[in-house]
């Protein structure tokens, strides 16, 4: 048996074959949106698993713009698993941790503005990529511009992330939805179940981030 392969077939439910790497893929990548809603430091291992798991799978059904992001959010899950846990001066909870905070109004727009300019661009070298690399991506790109959304608001959200900026969860719905979309167009259907899940998931992190930050005030 080959893990990292989607032909490795670990059950079928419902008559679609569940590989052993989707599966585990998933599971890894709900417990993470999960730890993360409720603010839980330990949301940033729990996501080296998924994106790890992720990127191999991406890479079999022609999501390369996906492909190439799970390399960005390896990274970024140690550098926000570091953030968190090592607060500066007046930031830190009663856990000793990063508080979550609220960004300024402009500067958010700015992103959003940012992330549609970026999508425009990359999604446009993405629908090249099996012209000029043909022996690596012998397959046209499956839906450039929607996967580079994904891609660029997610690189976005996850910067804010780290710093504990309560919008992320804004971003994250919009993703979210977005990627229920996709996947489910790919065919790919419990990744599209595991987005309908983190859309619910984002919902309640963004009220519970915002109860967290008002908390402070009444502890204050």
């Amino acid at each position: 048996m080959d893990f990292f392969s989607t032909k490795s077939i670990f059950f079928t439910v419902l008559g679609y074959p569940m590989s052993y790497l989707e599966f585990f893929a998933v599971i890894a990548g709900v417990l993470s949106v999960i730890l993360s809603a409720k603010a839980n430091i330990w949301s940033w291992p729990a996501g080296i698993v998924n994106v790890f798991l992720s990127a191999f799978f991406y890479y079999q059904i022609q999501l390369y713009p996906d492909m190439f992001l799970m390399g960005f959010f390896f990274i970024t899950n140690i550098l926000g698993w570091w953030r968190w846990a090592n607060p500066k001066a007046g930031e830190e909870d009663k856990n000793k941790e990063l508080k979550v905070s609220f960004m300024p109004r402009k500067q958010f727009l700015t992103f959003l503005v940012g992330g549609i300019v970026g999508t425009i661009c990359i999604g446009t070298l993405a629908g090249q990529l099996h012209h000029w690399f043909p022996l690596l991506f012998n397959l046209p790109s499956a839906y450039p511009f929607v996967d580079s959304f994904i891609l660029v608001m997610s690189v976005i959200t996850t910067f804010l992330m780290i710093q504990k900026r309560i919008e992320c969860w804004i971003i994250w719905l919009m993703i979210d939805v977005v990627a229920t979309y996709l996947y489910f167009l790919k065919g790919a259907m419990f990744f599209g179940v595991e987005y309908i899940i983190f859309t619910i998931i984002a919902a309640f992190a963004l009220w519970n981030w915002i109860k967290e930050y008002k908390s402070y005030r009444k502890d204050a």
